[in-house]
């Protein structure tokens, strides 16, 4: 019987290669909610870059993501990095 394995796509593909990203998932040492984090403010940088407003855009990002509050938003796309 052959084994059936779930290739994870992967999410920082601009940053990182699919092997990388597979070792170190496979590790536990990615962090699910940075990587959701960046990949929002990812989403909102072209929005805004394609002329929608701050508020259109984090509208938008809400439909992908229900779960996250109007206020949440928008503090991960204006989160100072340290």
């Amino acid at each position: 019987m052959k084994s059936v394995v779930a290739k994870i796509e992967n999410p920082l593909s601009d940053l990182i290669s699919d092997e990388i990203y597979d070792l170190l998932s496979s590790h536990y040492l990615i962090d699910d909610k940075a990587v959701r984090d960046y990949q929002i403010r990812k989403k909102f940088k072209q929005l805004r870059a394609g002329k929608v407003s701050a508020g259109d855009a984090i509208d938008t990002i809400r439909e992908e993501y229900p779960y996250l509050q109007f206020d949440t938003i928008r503090k991960i796309v204006y989160q100072i990095s340290k």
